[in-house]
C-alpha cells in the first residue's frame, strides 16, 4: 500500500470506510486545563457494528453509554468545566459536530455544513468549538470554529493542503493542528483567530491524529510514524525544543493521545495485542496500562476535567 493510500485510510476511517484498519481515532484533541482533577474518560466503542460514545472511570469501571443513534458517534471532547461533551456524528446523514451534557442528555447538532466535520475541541470558555472538516467535492480539509450555539461559523485555515485535528491551548490563545502543506504531516500552531500560522515540528516522522496540549501549555503530545509505519507518541515543547518519544511499539500503532487534567498521565488508543483499545501511560512514558479490555474496538479518548473547574 502506498503512502497516499495509507494517508487516506488515516483520514477517512472516521466515516467507517476502514474500521478494521489503523484508526485515526476520534479525540479531540481536547485540551487539558490546569488546576483540575482527573474525571472520567470518554471514548467511542464499536458494539454490534455501531459506534457510540461511552464514558468510564480511568480504571475502566462504571462504563456508561452516552449516545445511542444508529451510525457513528465518536470524537468526544470535554468542555473545561467538564459539564459538556462535543462529538462528531453522522446521525443527520453527514458528519457534523454535535454536543451533549456529560451524562449524555440534551444531545443536539451544532453544525449543519455537509461534508465531513470531525474532531471538535472546546475553547477554555466553552463559548466556541474548533473542528476540522472538508465540504463535499475535492476541497482540502480546513480548520473551522463555531459558537457553541451553532452561530458564527469562521474558517480559520485556507491552505491548499489538508489541515486537521485542532486543539486549543489551555489559555485559549493558540490552536495546535496537523497540516500536510509541506507534503508530510507536521504539527503547526496558530493564534485562535487563525493568524500567525507556523510550523512546530520539522523531522521526517509523519504526524497524524492528534495533538494535545499539556495542562500548563508548555508541551504538545502527538502521534507520529516514519513513512506511515507504526505510530508512537511523542512530546515536544511548545517552542519546538525538547522532542521526546514516550511509547515504542514496533509492531503496533499508538495514537489519539489526550492529556489528563492533572498533567501526570496520557490516555491514547493502541492496536497492540491484536485489538484497538484505550490505554493510559504516565507522562514520562512509564506505567502503561489497559483501561477496558472487555468492551469492543475503541476510538480516541477525551479526559474530563473536575475539581475547581467543576
Amino acid at each position: 500500500m502506498n503512502a497516499s493510500s495509507l494517508r487516506n485510510r488515516l483520514r477517512l476511517v472516521i466515516v467507517g470506510l476502514a474500521l478494521g484498519s489503523m484508526l485515526a481515532s476520534v479525540s479531540p484533541a481536547s485540551a487539558a486545563y490546569p488546576g483540575s482533577q482527573n474525571g472520567r474518560l470518554a471514548y467511542g466503542i464499536r458494539v454490534d457494528g455501531n459506534v457510540d460514545v461511552y464514558s468510564s472511570l480511568p480504571s475502566g469501571d462504571a462504563l456508561r453509554r452516552l449516545t445511542d443513534a444508529p451510525g457513528f458517534d465518536a470524537c468526544p471532547a470535554y468542555s473545561a468545566d467538564g459539564k459538556q461533551v462535543a462529538y462528531c456524528s453522522d446521525a443527520s446523514g453527514a458528519f457534523e459536530i454535535w454536543a451533549m451534557k456529560a451524562n449524555g442528555t440534551d444531545r443536539h447538532q451544532v453544525t449543519d455544513i455537509g461534508g465531513r466535520m470531525v474532531f471538535p475541541d472546546f475553547d477554555p470558555t466553552g463559548a466556541r468549538i474548533a473542528f476540522g472538516g472538508g465540504v463535499p467535492g475535492d476541497a482540502p480539509a480546513d480548520i473551522y470554529s463555531i459558537a457553541s450555539d451553532g452561530t458564527g461559523l469562521v474558517q480559520l485555515t485556507t491552505n491548499a493542503a489538508d489541515d486537521l485535528y485542532p486543539a486549543y491551548s489551555p489559555d485559549g490563545s493558540q490552536i495546535a493542528f496537523i497540516s500536510y502543506r509541506t507534503g508530510t504531516g507536521q504539527v503547526w500552531l496558530m493564534d485562535a483567530e487563525g493568524s500567525d500560522e507556523h510550523q512546530l515540528t520539522f523531522d521526517d516522522v509523519e504526524k497524524d491524529q492528534v495533538p494535545d496540549w499539556s495542562p500548563d501549555g508548555s508541551r504538545v503530545v502527538y502521534a507520529g510514524g516514519v513513512d506511515f509505519g507504526p505510530f508512537d507518541l511523542y512530546l515536544i515543547d511548545s517552542d519546538g525544543a525538547g522532542l521526546e518519544q514516550i511509547t515504542n511499539t514496533p509492531a503496533d500503532d499508538d495514537f489519539a493521545p489526550t492529556w489528563s487534567p492533572d498533567g501526570t498521565k496520557i490516555a491514547f488508543v493502541s492496536t497492540r495485542s491484536n485489538g484497538r483499545f484505550v490505554y493510559v501511560v504516565s507522562a514520562d512514558g512509564s506505567n502503561e496500562r489497559l483501561v477496558n479490555g472487555d468492551a469492543g474496538p475503541q476510538f480516541a479518548p477525551a479526559w474530563q476535567p473536575l475539581g475547581d473547574k467543576r
